[in-house]
């Protein structure tokens, strides 16, 4: 008897798990998984997911007679990615390794050297080494994954390098769209696909500053044009900004001012690396906050939280678009890209090693460069060949999209990027290396310290400003390091051995901490400044 009631009570609580289970709609894998599929991991947004899973799968059908489902792995941004990509690779491979009776033990060595670039050529490495970089090169290891899509181009010409990426083909089986009048090689300076066909560039991007234009003509100013329009004392406490560890498109804007910088002063690279330095300090000081999230500071900027940002050109548009929507036609954010202060980049795709669905993620690379997957970036939603449920505001990487033809159907179509970027050249042989070194700069003397960081600048401004307080000024300007040292930094701290690791976590502490403590000494000497210049007052 006390069973059955157990039983009756039970069956109410066992409705409860298993009614949602069986009421939630079917999705869109699970109605193909009978069918074929290719696994992509990306960190572009679901509203990219969508188009380009829809319009693949529909033209998929079409040309094949088959249905085909996307898996795509949602792993977070860029950086997250990439990391993750990078120990599946380490932990296939040594799992591969620990099983071949042949081989030596798996060891630190082996650990390094299968995915570094240079050391088949390296002299001091020893033939363990270029043994194991060799034997992963002839295999096909994979991690059960077969694209990655989206990220810019430093992340995925290091993952060539490392040997991740491999040949999808396309130059050989779409000859005739890499030429200049297609798809240039080089553009700005930037790389749009790399010449052993490991990665594609799918869309352009540009780098630059969206703005709340009520909340610019609140604090008094000028619609910003350049970067060093955010180092204004008025954007204090105004300005949003995405931690460049977690954003990959946050360090091209900050790589970008930078390069800025270093243009305007050709013949001094020192002098102009430690303008861009500090202009990044200044600008940081001026931050609301450092967000996790880069799409935040566009919501944000629009919904007036913050004045002004620094973006890629998509999420601005896109922001701009959505704000219009839900305020009557009236769009509160603008993007703008600084005058002379911007590169046009490719954000690329690129087929992983050992994909275990080749074939059918090579089909999508071909749609995604194909006219009919060019449109799906910029088209206006419901146009012939354009998206189904959202506008993209991207710009396609095709040249020959901008023409009468396409640009009637455009949501942008009076920008045309190869036209816009002639202005500017990225010069890679100045910061390209240090790609990943300006990330750790900015979280070191920017992001760690910023508490110390603004209460500094505060005290700066507080004082009258950087003319009236040139020894705290000075004390602000003073880096850990100079440009002339980037290389040996590098050279010293990079690669993937255990103790340059542990070794550069211990440098980052140290200039977080060597930074809050400069910054005290800033904001002493200011407020010093600022009392002794009341005492004075209150003399006379």
């Amino acid at each position: 008897m006390m069973l059955k009631h157990l039983m009756i009570a039970f069956i109410p609580l066992a409705l409860l798990l298993v009614l949602p289970f069986s009421l939630r709609p079917v999705s869109k894998f699970e109605k193909v998984a009978a069918a074929e599929k290719i696994v992509i991991v990306s960190p572009h947004s679901e509203t990219i997911r969508y188009e380009f899973e829809k319009a693949f799968c529909e033209y998929y059908q079409q040309k094949t007679g088959s249905a085909i489902g996307i898996e795509w792995r949602s792993i977070g941004g860029t950086s997250d990615i990439i990391r993750y990509v990078n120990d599946r690779y380490e932990a296939s491979f040594r799992e591969w390794w620990q099983q071949q009776d042949e081989l030596e033990q798996w060891n630190g060595e082996i650990a390094q050297s299968f995915k570094s670039p240079g050391i088949l050529n390296d002299p001091s490495a020893s033939e363990s080494a270029k043994k194991a970089r060799r034997i992963f090169l002839d295999s096909e290891t994979g991690i059960g994954i077969d694209l990655m899509f989206g990220g810019g181009q430093y992340d995925h010409h290091r993952q060539a390098e490392r040997g991740f990426a491999v040949d999808a083909g396309l130059l050989k089986l779409q000859r005739e769209w890499f030429t200049p009048e297609i798809i240039p090689q080089q553009f700005s300076g930037e790389i749009f696909y790399d010449t052993e066909g490991r990665y594609y560039g799918t869309c352009l991007a540009a780098f630059g500053i969206c703005y709340n234009k009520d909340r610019i003509a609140e604090l008094g100013l000028e619609s910003p044009r350049r970067w060093d329009d955010l180092a204004d004392p008025r954007y204090f406490q105004n300005i949003a900004l995405a931690d460049p560890t977690k954003a990959g498109s946050i360090t091209k804007c900050f790589e970008m001012l930078i390069q800025d910088q270093m243009q305007r002063v050709e013949d001094d690279h020192e002098q102009g690396w430690r303008n861009g330095m500090n202009l990044i300090k200044i600008i940081s000081a001026n931050a609301r906050y450092f967000t996790d999230s880069a799409s935040k500071v566009t919501k944000d900027t629009a919904s007036g939280n913050a004045a002004a940002g620094m973006c890629i050109d998509f999420y601005g548009r896109s922001e701009a678009e959505w704000s219009g929507i839900c305020n009557e036609g009236v769009e509160r954010i603008v993007f703008s890209a600084p005058r002379g202060g911007t590169s046009l980049s490719a954000d690329p795709i690129h087929l992983l090693r050992g994909a275990p669905h080749r074939q059918g993620a090579i089909e999508f690379i071909k749609f995604v460069l194909s006219e009919d997957g060019q449109k799906l970036w910029n088209y206006r939603v419901g146009t012939p060949g354009g998206p189904v449920k959202y506008a993209l505001r991207r710009m396609p990487i095709r040249r020959d999209m901008f023409t009468r033809e396409h640009q009637q159907y455009m949501a942008d179509a009076a920008t045309n990027p190869y036209n816009d970027a002639s202005g500017f050249d990225y010069k890679a042989e100045l910061t390209g290396r240090y790609f990943n070194l300006i990330r750790i700069c900015v979280k070191c003397f920017a992001l760690d310290p910023l508490p110390e960081l603004r209460a500094a600048w505060q005290a700066i401004l507080e004082a009258g400003g950087p003319e009236k307080v040139p020894a705290a000024m000075a004390e602000f300007n003073r880096l850990p390091f100079e440009y002339r040292e980037l290389a040996r930094i590098q050279r010293e701290l990079s690669g993937g051995k255990r103790e340059n690791i542990l070794a550069m976590l211990k440098q980052q502490r140290l200039w977080s901490e060597a930074c809050r403590e400069q910054y005290r000494r800033v904001e002493m000497l200011a407020r010093k400044h600022t009392v002794s210049k009341r005492d004075v007052l209150s003399a006379e």
